[in-house]
């Protein structure tokens, strides 16, 4: 385990290095989908850190954002997003990362998320707590949700805005406001190192979340779904939390998913 833990440190401390040289320089853009950006430096990113989980572990599965993963059959599967935030990178706006995962059977045993722009690296691995720059990080115990401070996002291909912005106009009146920085492993890591209370997103792929899911947990954090069951990478939602304004924030939802049902229902004349 601590084999494949600083092995992916090294690979996420040299991709980052690798974002951050391409962010000096012109960015080119083009588009996976409408409003779904993918620039060289996400390209370059994933081959790098493909390259070199090759090198070390050529039976593992991998499994890539810009789709150059592998697989294998291996029990042993890694998570890559070589640029989370590619929106904030192409304009400017410094707020992305790296993301590298391993997944034993399905449950995520190691995790590494690599910010090039503070110089933050989170990393913990299963039983063993979450760490950033090698100091030990915890959730916050902020125990009131109208004291907490929250995120989450609006992936642009996602179909279900309209629901997430009505959590987020019941939830920014319930607490101290909301915040959107468009990088869904920096937020989970906020909420393990105590700066969110909690995040929430409704479409994420395996690969934003694996890590960052793993250090809100070994922080002492809670993942789970939208309405509090078990947290799976296979799953498009997850909602993290310090724990202590879980099941206020799942009554949000729960009650925001009531009134969202009845007025579909209403619509469709059901």
């Amino acid at each position: 385990m601590e084999n494949y833990l600083s092995v992916a440190v090294e690979i996420a401390r040299e991709a980052g290095l690798l974002l951050a040289q391409h962010s000096k320089r012109p960015i080119e853009i083009s588009y996976k989908r409408k409003s779904d950006l993918v620039t060289q430096a996400d390209r370059s990113s994933e081959a790098l850190i493909i390259d070199r989980l090759h090198r070390h572990f050529p039976d593992h599965a991998v499994v890539a954002e810009e789709g150059g993963g592998q697989a294998t059959g291996s029990e042993y599967c890694w998570y890559v997003d070589p640029l989370d935030g590619t929106t904030n990178f192409a304009h400017g706006f410094p707020v992305y990362c790296v993301s590298i995962a391993l997944a034993f059977r399905g449950e995520v045993i190691a995790g590494v998320v690599y910010d090039p722009s503070r110089e933050e690296l989170f990393q913990a691995e299963r039983g063993s707590g979450a760490y950033l720059n090698n100091q030990r990080i915890s959730a916050s115990k902020t125990a009131n949700l109208s004291e907490g401070l929250l995120a989450t996002g609006f992936p642009p291909f996602a179909t279900n805005h309209d629901l997430n912005l009505q959590f987020f106009f019941k939830l920014t009146r319930l607490s101290h406001g909301i915040r959107r920085a468009g990088a869904a492993a920096l937020d989970l890591c906020s909420v393990a190192a105590g700066r969110f209370e909690g995040f929430w997103e409704l479409k994420l792929n395996s690969w934003d979340k694996a890590a960052g899911a793993l250090l809100v947990m070994e922080a002492g954090g809670r993942v789970t779904d939208l309405t509090g069951g078990p947290f799976s990478l296979q799953r498009d939602e997850i909602f993290a939390s310090n724990g202590l304004v879980h099941d206020s924030m799942l009554q949000v939802f729960s009650e925001t998913l009531e009134e969202h049902k009845k007025v579909e229902c209403s619509q469709e004349r059901c």
